[in-house]
């Protein structure tokens, strides 16, 4: 439950912070193009808070749905205008500042996107040197020739010091079907040039991680059945379990690593279960009460225990840069991720990617709180590519849309005037029933992934 309540408060922050980035650049633009602005508001529904500013009195909302927010400027189309301020009415504005209006909105995330890498970057990302580990047969890493304790070095001349790098790189390579040299470090010290061809290769990322369609595993510490701590509250700290004792049978069951010890007790939700340990130099049974948990849409027992396997020290990384080096690593992340969105598009159009990898609001609070969890840089990344996939999305030349109004003035610049209003009318209820239709396909894959 309290993991349920940190990822809803964990989205409600990032989609406040990417909403009211989006809106404030519809706002500002606006300002300095002399439009009167009657309320900026980020969420939907009935206000929680509500002030006004400045000498055209603006109301400055938070309203109780934070899924969105707008920005309110005075339009003839809405409502009667006062003759004196007709010039300020958005409508009566030349379409080029219309245009800059609009495009704003999307353009903020973009910005806010290369500032969110760049604080990450600034920052640091800790994390673990890419050393493989198992080799699947036959795989694209096998084909290649990669083997068990190669460390990856670079791919497509990207330097890649942790995993996260490592699998970023890899996603639009495989996304867009393309090659991707790797370069890696064998054991003995030398360097190798490996080169993989995804142009045949047929994945779906939703149902395959990026390391199954890859072909190989992180090499990981063995992690034995000890106990490398006990958290507060839960039933093992209850029992009296405590850190540095080697849990050695699970109802009778020998297990003698962590897996197998972690999926005895698994097996019994809110259940009393009997544990032969080993603490202090000897061996008693202690009695836990398993609390219950749901991971992966199964209820599962848990005890709150972690592992005592731990990375040896040179193996784990602080992944950063300087001031002045993360700006334009920044700026070329976000290039580089906002291709990768549109190719992922692109390719979701042509059904060569699945629409299953579309998510709604229920798995973005999920990756929400992982990442907050992670820490301030894994949450400023998510920050990052949920900005990056919002003005994406809203660039799309779909009515209701920014993209569709933008088109809109598009027509307009072409034909030498605006679209006709039943034609703006026409397009709305077709955005209506396209946004309609995206967000049940959302809350769909959703539920998929939450029950399934």
């Amino acid at each position: 439950m309290l993991d349920i309540l940190y990822s809803l408060l964990s989205f409600i922050v990032a989609i406040t912070i990417l909403v009211a980035i989006h809106e404030y650049g519809h706002y500002s633009v606006a300002k300095i193009s002399g439009v009167k602005i009657l309320r900026y508001s980020i969420g939907f529904g009935k206000p929680l808070y509500k002030k006004t500013f400045g000498k055209d009195k603006t109301e400055f909302v938070l309203a109780a749905i934070p899924l969105g927010g707008y920005v309110k400027m005075l339009d003839e189309r809405e409502a009667e205008v006062p003759a004196a301020d007709l010039e300020r009415a958005f409508n009566r504005q030349h379409v080029a500042k219309r245009f800059a209006i609009v495009f704003a909105g999307p353009f903020f995330n973009f910005i806010f996107a290369v500032f969110a890498y760049w604080l990450m970057f600034v920052n640091g990302t800790p994390g673990i040197v890419p050393v493989v580990g198992d080799i699947v047969k036959d795989s694209p890493a096998a084909i290649v020739g990669m083997r068990s304790g190669d460390t990856i070095v670079s791919i497509n001349d990207t330097e890649t010091p942790i995993w996260d790098v490592v699998l970023n790189e890899f996603v639009p390579v495989i996304i867009g079907k393309s090659t991707a040299r790797v370069v890696v470090k064998t054991e003995s010290g030398t360097n190798t040039e490996l080169n993989f061809d995804f142009s045949s290769v047929s994945a779906d990322l939703e149902s395959d991680n990026i390391l199954t369609i890859l072909g190989f595993k992180p090499w990981r510490p063995v992690a034995t059945a000890k106990i490398g701590g006990v958290i507060a509250d839960f039933p093992a700290e209850k029992a009296g379990l405590q850190k540095g004792d080697v849990i050695l049978k699970v109802n009778g069951v020998r297990v003698s690593t962590w897996l197998e010890m972690a999926k005895q007790i698994s097996a019994y939700p809110s259940a009393a279960i009997d544990l032969t340990v080993e603490s202090a130099g000897s061996v008693k049974q202690v009695i836990v009460n398993t609390r219950e948990d749901t991971r992966n849409g199964k209820v599962v027992g848990i005890i709150g225990i972690t592992n005592a396997a731990a990375y040896p020290d040179d193996m784990k990384k602080n992944y950063k840069y300087s001031v002045f080096q993360s700006i334009p690593k920044a700026v070329e992340t976000t290039w580089v991720a906002t291709g990768g969105t549109l190719t992922f598009l692109y390719k979701m159009a042509l059904g060569e990617v699945s629409v299953r990898n579309i998510s709604g609001p229920i798995t973005i609070a999920k990756y929400a709180g992982l990442s907050a969890d992670a820490g301030l840089s894994k949450f400023l990344g998510f920050l990052a590519i949920v900005s990056i996939s919002l003005g994406v999305l809203n660039l799309l030349p779909i009515p209701m849309l920014d993209g569709g109004h933008l088109f809109y003035y598009l027509i307009e610049i072409v034909k030498g005037s605006p679209v006709s209003v039943s034609f703006e009318a026409v397009g709305q209820q077709v955005g209506i029933v396209l946004l309609l239709m995206l967000m049940s396909l959302a809350f769909y894959n959703d539920f998929l992934r939450l029950f399934g």
